[in-house]
């Protein structure tokens, strides 16, 4: 049976700078047949972060181009710890934090890739379905006597751990175990591809070797760049650490924020990288960015496409409004019109003061509450200029009252309070 791909995957990925390697003949096995191709998660923790987009976008533009994706979580190679790009052996999970990681992974794999019954279904499958059924002694004489150590040594995942102080022998064995994968994809699922990040590219020949090896067969590889900022360093955290996908773990507003304030010079490389729009589309952004990058229209549409991606429409919605209080000109009712999680994660990283509740019984004079019960102001002195001169607000609401009384009215969510000194200086009073 023919077959036409939708477009030439490795051509788009050269375009969008997501092609770091590949085995010589992948590109022309892409365009003769579909292809079914998989890509590994290690559930090292309960959500995927955005370090994991480009493995996704790569799953995701493969099945685009009309061929089979599968997204493999690692129950199996979750409990060895890859060595890959790391200077020191991971932390091993325990079993029931480690299926609570994969329950929580398989959830947002899901929402990515199209599942339904089609030409080209995705797939999710997990290694310890079929690593269960292995015993080590059968392990080491069916596969591992097909590598020899002199072929495992010759990896940089193992030369450069072990130039910076060793490696164990459960990590050194992590190439079989993925390798193997490859090896039960390929006899299963007619499985010819791997792909990853750079830093798999070890790994993942060893699973081609394994196959030739073991099944006389001829598989194939492609690899990504790790992405880096323009300043060198490796993407995907903020200041806070890793920009993650679970809400609860990274809000949609702090989510959105992160991609509203990458570097000009990223945004170009980012939107190549990240966005599901057409060339054409991604090219007229990027055209009518240079040159107008104070509009941050690219870091707009990125923000946004990735925040309903990721998280909803209603997400972004709120993230927008939340955007359109704290750094443009939200009113009052705006504020009011936030969810719970979003105002509170708004809020998050302003200078805080904690009141008790009980304060609130009988109300507090507003100079009070400014300069005795918080510091947002030195002395009653300033706080009273500062509101006679109408440079105070409570809520997005200016306060002109310098013998108001605050009370428990004035409480967002019956717990905020949103104090403004100027036009930029934002303080939240808590109520515990």
């Amino acid at each position: 049976m023919s077959f036409t791909p939708n477009f030439d995957f490795i051509e788009e990925l050269q375009w969008r700078g997501l092609l770091h390697d590949a085995i010589p003949g992948t590109h022309e096995l892409l365009t003769k047949e579909q292809v079914t191709a998989y890509i590994g998660f290690d559930p090292t923790a309960d959500s995927l972060h955005i370090g994991n987009m480009v493995p996704i976008m790569m799953l995701t533009l493969f099945q685009k181009a009309g061929h089979k994706p599968i997204a493999l979580v690692g129950g199996a190679t979750g409990m060895v710890g890859d060595p890959s790009g790391k200077s020191s052996e991971r932390k091993l999970l325990d079993l029931d934090s480690l299926n609570a990681n994969l329950e929580g992974q398989k959830a947002q794999l899901m929402k990515f890739l199209d599942f339904d019954d089609c030409s080209n279904a995705a797939k999710l499958v997990n290694n310890y379905d079929w690593f269960k059924e292995w015993n080590f002694l059968e392990f080491i004489r069916d596969v591992g006597k097909h590598i020899t150590v002199s072929y495992m040594m010759g990896k940089d995942s193992v030369k450069n751990r072990l130039e910076s102080g060793g490696l164990s022998f459960t990590e050194f064995s992590y190439q079989l175990v993925q390798g193997y994968d490859f090896v039960h994809l390929y006899k299963n699922e007619g499985c010819k591809l791997q792909m990853g990040g750079s830093d798999q590219w070890g790994n993942i020949t060893t699973g081609t070797e394994l196959i030739r090896r073991m099944e006389g067969g001829e598989a194939f590889a492609i690899t990504a760049p790790l992405v880096t900022k323009s300043d060198g360093t490796k993407f995907g955290k903020s200041e806070g650490g890793n920009v993650w996908l679970d809400p609860k773990k990274t809000s949609p507003f702090k989510f959105y924020q992160f991609w509203l304030n990458v570097a000009d010079e990223d945004a170009i490389k980012f939107i190549k990288i990240y966005s599901l729009k057409t060339r054409v589309e991604i090219q007229s952004l990027i055209d009518g960015h240079v040159g107008n990058e104070f509009k941050r229209e690219l870091q707009k549409a990125l923000a946004e496409e990735l925040t309903v991606r990721v998280h909803s429409n209603e997400d972004l919605a709120m993230a927008l409004k939340a955007t359109e209080i704290f750094f443009g000109n939200g009113s009052k009712d705006d504020l009011l019109s936030l969810n719970e999680e979003t105002l509170s994660s708004s809020l998050d990283g302003m200078e805080k003061f904690t009141i008790a509740k009980g304060d609130f019984t009988e109300g507090i004079g507003v100079l009070d509450l400014l300069a005795t019960n918080t510091q947002i102001f030195a002395s009653k002195g300033e706080a009273r200029k500062m509101i006679q001169a109408n440079g105070f607000s409570i809520n997005k609401d200016k306060f002109a009252d310098v013998n108001g009384i605050i009370d428990a009215s004035y409480l967002l969510h019956e717990k905020y309070i949103l104090a403004q000194k100027g036009k930029k200086q934002y303080y939240v009073i808590e109520v515990v």
